[in-house]
């Protein structure tokens, strides 16, 4: 009679070998990656070399009468839409999952219940197919989006700095290897896109608020207010805690959106009818300096003059604009892949160390920054 044991460890011997034919045959290896960190439900299929062959984002709507992600309900839905994510990105993809060599999905950090919904059925998908597992940050997918290969677009490799500013975190990088990424900054308060989403709210604009902020940006004048830039030099004395932290490539968001409220309750309601456009490019042109601001002083500083950006935030069209004038060179991945998806959580996998079964059965998701330098 066998013993009870013999199963798991026949089970085990069999994703061993998977993994390392994996290795040997890493021209030929499919990723299915999985995202659900936030309010996006995500799947997407890539190969070695970077090769984007699908990438499903299933965008919750459900939040804008919310004015924000609302975590119980992102949770929920992703539960519903998974499995549908994962079935289109692997028909997309022209495969199946008996023909994907790894699985790949975001541990953290997030909001931990829809970070759960992911890494339980990336669990449950490798596990059932002894396939192994790479759990991957991120925030490091943010960065591994600029080693994606498309028709239009070729990897961007290191070294080079990456300014990763989403509505969730905002942070500079060092990346000198693919798989590690040094943290010369972040931001001690409020991240950027959530600056943008606050600051559209108080002008009675829609969620999420980037993208309409910077509609209503481009018919004012951005000079029309004067916004503090948390990190600029001033005059000398002009404060010990100012000086002190204009000397770091940190990030601070929370006076900006401050300054905005203080505008916007100073003026009546006519007035703000009228000056909203104002308003917004104002703003939107602060949030931009502060970015660039640390962007450039981390280039000056570094000597590097390769330049990355990614998270939501890069979208932003007054962001590309000002970046492109630093004089380094600049890699910008499509839209598609600044905003969360898995095809960069796949990207980042395939440069990390993938967990055999059973060993990824024990892991968890995190919901705060778990970021390690290099």
């Amino acid at each position: 009679m066998a013993h009870p044991g013999d199963a798991r460890r026949d089970a085990c011997r069999r994703s061993e070998r998977r993994l390392g034919v994996s290795a040997r045959n890493a021209e030929r290896r499919l990723v299915l990656g999985i995202e659900t960190s936030c309010d996006d439900t995500c799947a997407a299929v890539v190969q070695s070399g970077g090769v984007v062959r699908s990438n499903v984002v299933s965008s919750q709507l459900v939040h804008e009468r919310f004015g924000g992600v609302v975590p119980e309900v992102a949770s929920r839905h992703h539960l519903e839409l998974i499995n549908l994510v994962l079935a289109r990105a692997l028909e997309e993809g022209a495969t199946d999952l008996g023909e994907v060599d790894l699985v790949a999905v975001t541990r953290g950090p997030g909001l931990i219940g829809a970070l759960l919904v992911g890494l339980s059925t990336a669990k449950a998908l490798a596990a059932s197919h002894m396939l192994p597992l790479v759990p991957v940050d991120h925030l490091h997918g943010h960065v591994a989006a600029n080693f994606l290969a498309l028709a239009e677009l070729e990897p961007f490799d290191p070294p080079f700095l990456c300014l990763i500013a989403s509505g969730g975190h905002t942070l500079l990088a060092d990346v000198r290897e693919r798989d590690r990424f040094g943290v010369l900054g972040t931001t001690l308060d409020d991240a950027a896109g959530e600056a943008f989403d606050k600051g559209a709210r108080m002008l009675g604009l829609g969620f999420p608020g980037g993208p309409a902020l910077e509609r209503l940006a481009q018919e004012g004048d951005e000079h029309a207010f004067e916004l503090p830039v948390p990190g600029r030099r001033k005059r000398p004395g002009a404060g010990v805690a100012r000086e002190a932290f204009a000397r770091t490539l940190d990030f601070s968001f929370a006076g900006i959106k401050t300054a905005l409220w203080q505008r916007v309750n100073a003026l009546s309601d006519d007035e703000l009818q009228a000056r909203r456009a104002d308003l917004a490019a104002s703003y939107q042109a602060a949030i931009v300096e502060a970015l660039v601001l640390r962007v450039r002083q981390a280039l000056e500083a570094s000597g590097i003059d390769r330049l990355a950006i990614g998270g939501g935030v890069a979208a932003n069209g007054l962001l590309r604009e000002r970046v492109s004038e630093l004089g380094a060179t600049l890699h910008v991945p499509p839209r598609a892949l600044c905003t969360d998806n898995a095809a960069m959580i796949a990207a980042a996998a395939l440069e990390l160390p993938a967990l055999a079964y059973p060993d990824y059965l024990s892991i968890d998701a995190f919901a705060g920054a778990e970021l390690r330098a290099a």
